[in-house]
Order: C-alpha cells, then sequence, then structure tokens
C-alpha cells in the first residue's frame, strides 16, 4: 500500500488533485473523474513495474544457503541454514553454497568465490592457518563468509556469525541505512512543478484583480473564470507520459537481463556518460571458453561461446572426429577425466560448479564428445597453489592403468 501511494507524492500529481478539486467545486464531474484517472493510472503504471522488479530482487535475496550440513549429537545431519547458531560445527564441499560466517578447523584444497564481498572474480584460496587481526575480507583466508560459493575441495569449520551478524548481512544492513535521494530528472520535474504553481497562481491572481477591478466582473463569475485557466493550464498527462516513458525504457533494460527497480533509475542510467571499473569480473560474464587447441601436429580451432557445450572442433574450418586425431584425443581425455568441474543446463542456461578454467576444459570435452566416465579414476592428487597441477591415476575403456595430469607448464 505504502508503494502504491508513495506514486502521489510528486508535485505534478499535487497540482492534478488541486485541479480535480477545483472541478468538484465548479461541478464538472466528467473533467474529474479524467483528471483523477490520470493520476490512478499513473501510479498503478509506476507500481506494477515497480512489483516485477521486486519479484526478481526477491529470487537474488535468496543468496542465503537454504541447507547446512552441520553436527549435532555426534552425527552429520542437514539443517535449515536460519536454524544455525555461533559454536555449530559446518561442514562444506564444493558446489555448496556457506550457509553462515565460519572459522575454519579444517580445509582440504579449499577454494571458495568471494566476488559478492571482494569483487574479486578468481576464488580463494582457504586454509586453516590464523592470519592478523585487523586483516581485510579478502585476506582472512581462514574464513568462509555466509552466501559464498565454494568451487573447490571441502572444509570443516566453527559458525561465529549469522544473519544481520554476518558479513553479507552486515552490508544488507548498511544499504538499508542509505537515504533516498532524488535523480536528476525526479529534481527537473519537481522544480518545474513548483515554477509551473507558481506562474499558475500568479496568472490567476492577475486575472482576479484585472477582472475586478478593470472590467468589475461578478465575484462568482470571475472566481469560475479563474478557476478554468488554473485547470486548462495543468499539463494531465505529462505525469502519465513520463511514466510511460520510464516504464518502456524499464522494459527494454529487463530484455538486457538488467533490473531496474525504481522508474526514475532508467533516466539516471541514461545520463551516464563514464563506467570506471578495476575488476574485469565487474564488466563480463566471468566465464572462460577454450578457443584453440594446439598440439606438435596441428592447431585445431574451437567454436560456441561460454560453458554451452554446442560447439565444435575444427581443422582449417572443417569439424573434426576425436577418433580421427590422436594427438587431440590425447588432449582432451585429460583435460576431461583430470577435472572437477561439473557443467549442467539451469533454466535453458549453462551453469558450471567449480573454478572457470576447468569449466572452460570440461566444455571442451563435451563439444569433442568425450565420455570422461568411461575413465574411472583410481586415486587423484587435488590441484594445489603450492605444486599447481592435479593428476589421477585412471583406468582406460582398454584397461590399462594411466596417470594422467594437468597445470602449469614450467611445473610439469
Amino acid at each position: 500500500v505504502k508503494r502504491f501511494l508513495r506514486h502521489f507524492d510528486a508535485v505534478l500529481i499535487y497540482i492534478l488533485l488541486a485541479a480535480a478539486a477545483l472541478k468538484v467545486a465548479m461541478g464538472d464531474w466528467i473533467d474529474f473523474w479524467v483528471i483523477l484517472a490520470v493520476a490512478v493510472i499513473n501510479a498503478v503504471i509506476g507500481f506494477v513495474q515497480e512489483g516485477r522488479a521486486e519479484e526478481a530482487l526477491a529470487g537474488i535475496r535468496n543468496m542465503l544457503s537454504s541447507e547446512a550440513q552441520v553436527k549435532r549429537d555426534g552425527e552429520w545431519v542437514s539443517v535449515p541454514a536460519e536454524d544455525l547458531v555461533p559454536g555449530d560445527l559446518v561442514r562444506v564441499a564444493a558446489g555448496s553454497k556457506v550457509p553462515a560466517d565460519i572459522r575454519l578447523i579444517e580445509a582440504t584444497n579449499l577454494r571458495v568465490e568471494e566476488a559478492a564481498l571482494t569483487g574479486e572474480a578468481v576464488p580463494s584460496d582457504k586454509r586453516t592457518e590464523p592470519v592478523a587481526a585487523d586483516a581485510g575480507i579478502g585476506d582472512r583466508s581462514s574464513m568462509l563468509f555466509s552466501s559464498s560459493l565454494v568451487a573447490a575441495g571441502q572444509g570443516v569449520g566453527v559458525v561465529t556469525a549469522t544473519g544481520t551478524q554476518a558479513e553479507i548481512g552486515r552490508i544488507t544492513t548498511m544499504l538499508g541505512e542509505i537515504d533516498a535521494f532524488d535523480t536528476p530528472l525526479t529534481r527537473q520535474i519537481a522544480t518545474f512543478g513548483k515554477q509551473l504553481s507558481l506562474v499558475i497562481a500568479g496568472m490567476a491572481v492577475l486575472m482576479v484583480v484585472i477582472g475586478k477591478l478593470w472590467h468589475n466582473m461578478p465575484a462568482g463569475e470571475l472566481i469560475s473564470a479563474t478557476i478554468g485557466f488554473a485547470v486548462a493550464a495543468i499539463p494531465e498527462g505529462l505525469p502519465a507520459l513520463v511514466t510511460i516513458t520510464l516504464a518502456l525504457g524499464v522494459q527494454q533494460m529487463a530484455k538486457r537481463n538488467a533490473i531496474v527497480r525504481k522508474l526514475p533509475a532508467v533516466e539516471t542510467l541514461g545520463s551516464v556518460t563514464r563506467i570506471c571499473s578495476d575488476k574485469t569480473g565487474t564488466l563480463t560474464t566471468n566465464e572462460m571458453t577454450v578457443r584453440t587447441v594446439v598440439t606438435p601436429l596441428a592447431d585445431y580451432q574451437v567454436t560456441g561461446l561460454g560453458y554451452d557445450p554446442s560447439g565444435s572442433i575444427q581443422l582449417h574450418g572443417a569439424d573434426v572426429a576425436l577418433g580421427a586425431h590422436g594427438d587431440l584425443k590425447s588432449v582432451v581425455s585429460v583435460m576431461s577425466v583430470v577435472n572437477d568441474a561439473v557443467i549442467s543446463q539451469v533454466d535453458e542456461r549453462w551453469q558450471l560448479v567449480g573454478e572457470p578454467t576447468e569449466g572452460a576444459l570440461r566444455s571442451l570435452g563435451m563439444k569433442a564428445g568425450f565420455d570422461p566416465s568411461e575413465y574411472p579414476r583410481t586415486a587423484v592428487l587435488p590441484c594445489d597453489s603450492d605444486y599447481k597441477y592435479m593428476a589421477t591415476a585412471t583406468t582406460t575403456p582398454e584397461g590399462h592403468e594411466v596417470l594422467m595430469v594437468k597445470g602449469a607448464p614450467d611445473r610439469l
């Protein structure tokens, strides 16, 4: 109700409502209902558009993990994240969202995406060793923060903060304390409305003075003429025109997957002339794609974008089959088997659980039609920032035991 009534809180709307009241005084009920309808329709359009934005934002607010693996009475059980309290022992693994702020006591090759807190597009390494008490959020390698996503590894830790006491909760609280301020468009409309009101009032007074002193018009007729002038001078269509124009802008932004919560913000975005950013992940989709595969025998080109595996591998512009090129198969098999990333299609979009580099390599294997399930692992050495490679002991479909390794060239 408050959100709907806020759309009547504008100078031009006040003028319209004043005009409607004057129409009632004049007994002109048709014009009264027309003016009132303009004000209501204007509010309804803004209310509906902002309601759609609120629905989209409601999905974003579900960033917090709904379930958590916690140790209760000596057993690991799954409980709603909202039931966690400081002191609970929680475990996380690749693909899970961190349900609360956690101090790690165990960590195995743990890497966590903390872009929402730090802006870093690359997952952060996590360890159990303590850090300085005054370390920034991005340097707290012994902490996991609520709503961040575990990209690789696993860990166990003690809950230190939940809800609004967690770091993401503090940010939400701070955002809620920000004072609202007018956009350039709303300031211009408010200024125009005040100036228009003063001009109309001045002209009405002038009409009364001239009509009475110079023409000696009857008071009732003079007041009626003055009210008629004031109503005629008010641009009833302007608020609706502005709202409809902004609503069309919001729809255009929505088609580009951008959520605009307040209608005037569209005009503000249109006034932006320069954007400064020091994080590539802020301006990109934070996805990686294999474009070229180089072997001693050939340079293969890879089509497609992002993690969508619908592309193909080509040589001299023609698609190639994996079985006909042993060098390509060797590369693709290692990149696919020695890989913990998972790519899946959710709501017609391909999403990654894992690190962007491994996601790109996983997508390469899927484009080549390679099935890593035919190469079961017997042992694995997870990737670590200290030695910069990953290795698996694997059984091939022919029954051979092989060791597959991928990593930094200087280490291999």
